[in-house]
């Protein structure tokens, strides 16, 4: 399989479940994968805070000097808060949005140079939070309808680009995974929550880190080369209600 093949696609949050999903899926379909995550994390090749400016310039220093180019950016880095607009503290608020949206910007921002030397794709994790509201997900809620909205601004920037740089958002239900774990834990009942999400779903499970990864090369590889500004909901069938 060769979809992304001699392909650079550099994957912020590689050390997740959605991360590692989807450097194994771009290497196995022929590309070169830079994984970055938080200093100390396993099998990454840059250490990267996706809210520090100085990171990302360090970083896309180091791929133009290895590479010359970039040609996919996946910003898959995101943390989530199970809490309503009254039990959210600012500290919280504001690091929920610096993570999940201020790290989307700054690699959308940074990236845009070494991307539009050959033109390229940008896929930026969002979540079906970022489409419908929860009562308990004011900062995340916030945090992926900017991501949403951010992409499309984003898309019609890049297109403009010759070659043009694509840019596409991915919005996921609930994953099997660290992240869906540390929710539920926040209930203080994990069984009984994990069970009504799969209830909750059509399709009648969690989703899984793979299926979201398979999006991902569908929009970093050429078969996409139409597809731009647009937003992709893998969830079960949860949002048709």
């Amino acid at each position: 399989m060769t979809r992304l093949n001699d392909k650079i696609v550099l994957v912020t949050g590689a050390a997740g479940a959605i991360g590692q999903a989807v450097a194994a899926a771009v290497k196995r379909e022929g590309g070169s994968v830079v994984a970055t995550d938080l200093a100390g994390r396993a099998g990454i090749d840059h250490p990267l805070d996706v809210t520090s400016e100085a990171d990302w310039h360090a970083v896309l220093a180091a791929v133009e000097r290895s590479h010359g180019r970039l040609d996919g950016l996946v910003n898959g880095a995101g943390i989530a808060l199970l809490a309503n607009i009254e039990d959210t503290g600012y500290a919280e608020w504001r690091r929920v949005l610096a993570v999940n949206l201020d790290g989307t910007f700054l690699g959308c921002k940074l990236a845009l140079p070494l991307l539009k030397r050959s033109g390229g794709a940008i896929v930026n994790l969002s979540s079906i939070a970022g489409i419908v509201g929860g009562h308990n997900f004011a900062a995340y809620n916030a945090s992926k309808g900017g991501v949403r909205l951010l992409t499309k601004s984003v898309a019609l920037h890049a297109a403009r680009f010759k070659p043009p740089v694509r840019c596409n958002s991915v919005h996921p239900a609930f994953l099997d995974g660290p992240m869906v774990d540390d929710i539920l834990a926040q209930t203080g009942r994990p069984d009984i929550a994990r069970g009504q999400l799969a209830r909750d779903i059509p399709l009648g499970r969690l989703g899984e880190p793979a299926e979201v990864a398979e999006m991902c090369v569908y929009l970093l590889s050429d078969e996409s080369r139409f597809v731009t500004g647009a937003e992709f909901i893998i969830d079960g069938g949860l949002t048709a209600r």
